[in-house]
């Protein structure tokens, strides 16, 4: 099935049926491209790799793992969160909370935070792991909760975005926005952007919120609704959203990618590119994976198109997350593919396992955090050239070859 069709949540098996043209009539049409050959120009390897809980396979949830600095946060669908040391592996708490979790962690403020596919919001503390506290919203959760100063921010599958208190997970206020008949099964993750939080709705809308009131600030129709059917007018943003200083870089299905001003909402630019995966963002560009799997970088200061990549072609590729010098992306296979960001040629390849990787890979500090369908994380780092010191000239003559 396509990544699309794995996605969309129809209100009737009928309508489904007969959205059958979006998927083609030739299987062979569907399937995934063939792994190319190409000569590795980096040197990937795994750091460790752990298991922490049940297979995840075709839900499509929302996990991945998240650090703070000191230790890697993850969690499985079966209800397992753990605590790992990011150079070993080895868990350093772990909690079986007994429920279904359909989407985290978050973690700041000294709290672990996950959400149940029933609605349940839960805090562990990031020393030990115990239970803090334990909330209810309405709704599933497919968003990676926001955990900032006084605030645990959750968006849920109903177009609404939630704000618990950090400390006992009160009920602060709730910002609902309306819900197309038809919509694509997924969340943005909410995004702090200095005393506001920004998200997308499928609606098609991008929103600024007031941290402390829940006042929408402002609001900006990223991808509009267009066409006669339900599934002509699918405009959802349920992507991830890139924050690179005070510019906001977002994405809608049908619809395009988009700079926008973090502090009116005002696009700078933008492309008409569909994506429902979202788009990441380094200080040089913005990156995102199309329907049909092609990778595209763009320029983040003008939108210009900077490389396109379709050796990835329906194989159902991650948003590409940057890395070192490369781009790293997962795939259905459980491939993590590298390319150069500077001109999109690949440049090395590993498998992470059998299982799919469905969620965008996790960088913190020089080290790849990736998450499989088959509940286990894996590290993976980039193996510098050695230095051969016996042709290295030494200081004075280094010196006088530069001045």
């Amino acid at each position: 099935m396509t990544p699309l069709g794995r996605n969309l949540l129809a209100l009737s098996a009928a309508l489904m049926l007969s959205a059958c043209g979006l998927f083609g009539d030739d299987d062979e049409e569907l399937e995934p491209a063939e792994l190319i050959d190409f000569e590795a120009k980096v040197k990937i390897k795994r750091l460790w790799k752990t298991k922490i809980g049940a297979d995840a396979e075709f839900l499509r949830v929302a996990l991945r793992p998240m650090g703070d600095g000191n230790r890697i946060y993850a969690a499985s669908v079966n209800g397992i969160v753990v605590a790992l040391d990011p150079e070993s592996g080895k868990q350093v708490w772990r909690n079986k909370l007994g429920i279904s979790l359909s989407s985290g962690p978050g973690v700041g403020e000294g709290l672990v935070v996950v959400v149940a596919a029933d609605g349940d919001v839960v805090a562990l503390s990031t020393e030990d792991g115990t239970e803090r506290w334990r909330a209810y919203i309405s709704g599933e959760s497919l968003a990676t909760p926001l955990v900032y100063e006084e605030w645990v921010i959750v968006q849920t599958v109903d177009n609404k975005l939630t704000a618990l208190s950090v400390f006992d997970g009160a009920d602060r206020w709730t910002v609902e926005q309306s819900t197309p008949a038809l919509t694509m099964r997924g969340s943005t993750s909410p995004m702090q952007v200095g005393q506001t939080v920004v998200t997308g709705f499928d609606n098609g809308r991008v929103m600024a919120i007031d941290l402390s009131s829940g006042d929408v600030e402002w609001d900006s129709m990223l991808a509009p609704p267009s066409g006669r059917s339900d599934l002509d007018r699918l405009s959802d943003i349920d992507g991830d959203i890139a924050v690179v200083g005070q510019d906001i870089y977002a994405s809608g299905y049908q619809g395009r990618i988009a700079s926008l001003a973090a502090e009116s909402g005002q696009v700078l630019w933008a492309r008409e590119i569909s994506t429902y995966e979202g788009v990441s963002a380094d200080w040089n560009n913005v990156y995102s994976t199309l329907d049909n799997g092609e990778l595209v970088a763009l320029n983040r200061r003008s939108g210009t198109e900077i490389w396109r990549q379709n050796a990835l072609l329906r194989r159902e590729p991650t948003v590409p997350m940057s890395f070192r010098t490369t781009v790293a992306v997962g795939d259905l296979e459980g491939y993590l593919h590298f390319f150069s960001n500077v001109d999109g040629e690949p440049v090395a390849r590993v498998r992470a396992g059998k299982s799919a990787i469905v969620t965008t890979p996790v960088v913190m500090a020089d080290r790849l955090y990736v998450q499989s369908d088959d509940g286990s994380i894996s590290a993976w780092y980039v193996v510098e050239p050695k230095r051969d010191d016996r042709r290295a000239p030494d200081t004075a003559e280094g010196d006088d070859e530069s001045a």
